[in-house]
This record gives structure tokens, sequence and C-alpha cells, in this order.
């Protein structure tokens, strides 16, 4: 059938319905064009989200055949939006040429595998290698090269002859100085003679 030999009613019929289908179509692909990436943008956070529940995790860190550290979670999870492990029940230790030279016990704990750092916060207990023990709200670890800080209701007490209360406390990398800062009290006591 040729177009010449159409009634001009249903000429008017077909560019109607051809308008139509053209008007459809452009909206189709325009709001296909505007909103093309839309529902991912609002799901992404939720979707792309990794997230694994451990029981009794174990997190350490070895290079060239030396160990830097170790931590032990009785639970834990990973989340790889941000890319932190947070762990509860956290026990574990820092070595020194892979000898333990300081121990830690927490409430809980973070491992930060971007920024390579571990955080220990509610009720944290260090025993260094030569006896001094600190306890804490919360102890950041940032690295071998990097002062230990420790802030927050921090006591320091070593070989019952040294008490030090304070705000804050940056312990050197070879755990053998520490700066106090903030309010303090430190008490010295002598040995008694036998």
């Amino acid at each position: 059938m040729k177009w010449k030999n159409l009634s001009r009613k249903k000429r008017a019929y077909i560019a109607a319905l051809v308008t139509i289908v053209g008007i459809l179509m452009w909206a189709f692909i325009s709001a296909g064009i505007i909103t093309h990436n839309f529902n991912r943008s609002q799901v992404a956070g939720e979707q792309d989200r990794k997230e694994a529940l451990i029981n009794g995790i174990i997190l350490t860190e070895t290079k060239d055949e030396m160990k830097y550290w170790e931590i032990y979670g009785e639970t834990g999870t990973y989340d790889s939006n941000n890319e932190v492990a947070m762990l509860t029940n956290v026990l574990g230790n820092f070595y020194k040429d892979n000898e333990v030279s300081m121990s830690f016990q927490s409430t809980n704990g973070t491992y930060n595998s971007v920024k390579k750092q571990i955080t220990l916060y509610d009720d944290t207990f260090i025993v260094i290698k030569d006896g001094t023990t600190l306890e804490a709200d919360r102890l950041v670890w940032s690295g071998n090269d990097k002062p230990i800080v420790a802030t927050g209701k921090v006591r320091i007490t070593r070989d019952n002859n040294l008490l030090t209360l304070a705000d804050k406390v940056e312990i050197s990398p070879d755990y053998t100085h520490f700066k106090v800062t903030g309010n303090t009290v430190s008490k010295l006591y002598q040995a008694k003679e036998k």
C-alpha cells in the first residue's frame, strides 16, 4: 500500500502514531541518559560493601621474615569500604628483632589497613619487656618508626618505684622513653632496704 492510496484519516492516524512513538523513544533515551547512574549511586554503599564476621581472628604483619606485630580478636569484622578490621577482646604483641617487646590486651581494637595503624580502646593494658605497665583509654600504634600514643587516664608503673598519671603519653619506638603531657602526677619511690 502506498501513502497516496491511503485516506486522509488513515494518514493522520499513522502520523500521530509515529509522532507518539518518536516522543516516547526520545523520553526513554533522555531518561536513560539523565538517570543512567542514579540507581547505582543510591545503592552503591550497601551493595558494594563487603563485610566479614569472624570468630577468633588473628592479624599479623611480617616483612623480610621479621614479625612486627600480631593481634588476636575473640570476634572481628572487616569492612571493605573503609578497609578497617574491628576486633573485640583483643590480645597481641609488638616485636623488636623477632622478640616480643610489648604485649597488650584491650576490650576493643581496630586495624586500618590503609593507614597501617592499630588502635586499642576501652580498658587497654600494656606490658613492656622491661616490666613497665601502662593502662590507658586509648592507644594508637602507627608504625615501628613512630611513637606510640596513649591517651585518656594514662597510668604508668615500673618496678614498684615509679607511678605516673597523665592525660597523654608518647612511647618512643624502642619503648625506652616516655614523653608525658597534659595534667600529670609522677611519684618516685625508693626500694626499702632489708
